[in-house]
């Protein structure tokens, strides 16, 4: 079962939207924390957490990195090293937004439930 899937704009790691050295320094502070909280065990019982790179998620204006949350739909803007620990920790484990940085929200909804 996987608990979430989060997606950081890869395109900051190109200096699109961000310097590329925070792009890069946000993506390598994603992987760590998501391995030092133990999120990608596939034995947790709330899921997996899944972590990607996603090429530009057309969300930043010069907001980046993003980082997208699934299935909640929350876009964080701004996403730097120090701020990875505390999204992980409070929306992913915690279930509670960070809402300071939160740029956009799109909820998952079922379309087949229509």
């Amino acid at each position: 079962m996987i608990s979430h899937h989060l997606l950081l704009c890869a395109t900051a790691t190109k200096a699109k939207c961000c310097d590329p050295t925070l792009g890069a320094a946000s993506w390598e502070a994603l992987k760590v924390g998501v391995r030092e909280l133990a999120l990608e065990r596939p034995d947790r019982p709330e899921g997996v957490v899944l972590r990607s790179k996603a090429d530009c998620l057309r969300a930043c204006d010069q907001q980046g990195p993003v980082l997208l949350i699934w299935p909640d739909g929350i876009w964080y803007g701004g996403v730097t090293p120090e701020r990875i620990r505390r999204i992980l920790e409070e929306h992913v484990i915690g279930g509670r937004p960070c809402e300071d940085w939160v740029i956009r929200r799109s909820p998952f909804s079922d379309r087949r439930q229509r």
